[in-house]
């Protein structure tokens, strides 16, 4: 209406619908994995082992000596560091007999044996985790500097904008099969190995289930982002 794109629409816009919808869906995945973690962390298994003897035992039975097992603090903190190799199990995890416990620390092992074998998607998220990084933490600056510009430059700042934070959602996209591959080579070595029961391999497989349900909704979340932002920056255009 006035030829311009107003900063105080965009603090208004409808669209933040699509922020929340996606907020939303990530504080459902989040309740879930912890309420399906902390229902399974009350079933001990009957072999006994813990997750961090678990871990080492699947570890040398895919032939892996060279990760390093240890403690970290906090909960469901739990993660491989391909960089030095280590494998990083939280108090709930590192010492818990669980079933719960001892099917987090099987896919964390997923990880380290995916580093092992170069499996592809692990190592292309890898690579592009520095520029990921660059990427997310300057594409809002980028973004709101061309929607307040509204010559040509403004147009390239957007484009430059999108594309970085598009690397983002690109590594969200990337995560899901590493993450899926992950959960099911520590199902897998659990029920060959013994290390569980086969009612007990149910119980780890809702933990992991649960958990994999949060990198879809990270992913979603950022996908709704980028409508968001594809969806301003198109009103804006129309303004000009």
């Amino acid at each position: 209406m006035f030829g311009y794109y107003s900063p105080y629409r965009m603090y208004f816009d409808p669209t933040y619908i699509l922020v929340l919808i996606g907020a939303v869906i990530c504080l459902i995945a989040s309740v879930r994995v912890k309420t399906t973690y902390a229902k399974f962390s009350r079933v001990r298994s009957m072999s006994g082992y813990t997750g961090a003897t678990a871990a080492e035992a699947i570890l040398h039975r895919a032939g892996i000596y060279d990760v390093r097992i240890q403690h970290v603090a906090g909960n469901l903190t739990d993660h491989y560091d391909p960089r030095n190799k280590t494998l990083n199990l939280s108090d709930s995890v590192f010492g818990s007999a669980s079933v719960a416990a001892i099917g987090v620390a099987a896919h964390e092992c997923g990880h380290a044996i995916q580093h092992a074998t170069h499996y592809a998607p692990l190592s292309i998220r890898s690579a592009i985790v520095p520029v990921v990084n660059f990427g997310t933490n300057i594409a809002w600056l980028f973004i709101l500097a061309g929607l307040f510009i509204t010559s040509s430059s403004g147009n390239i700042l957007l484009l430059i904008g999108v594309i970085a934070f598009s690397l983002g959602v690109l590594f969200q996209l990337i995560t899901l099969p590493v993450e899926f591959n992950a959960s099911n080579r520590a199902l897998k070595i659990l029920k060959e190995s013994g290390i569980l029961r086969n009612d007990e391999n149910y119980g780890a497989r809702k933990v992991l289930s649960a958990a994999a349900l949060t990198y879809v909704a990270g992913a979603v979340s950022s996908i709704l982002q980028l409508l968001r932002i594809l969806i301003i920056i198109g009103g804006r255009r129309r303004d000009d």
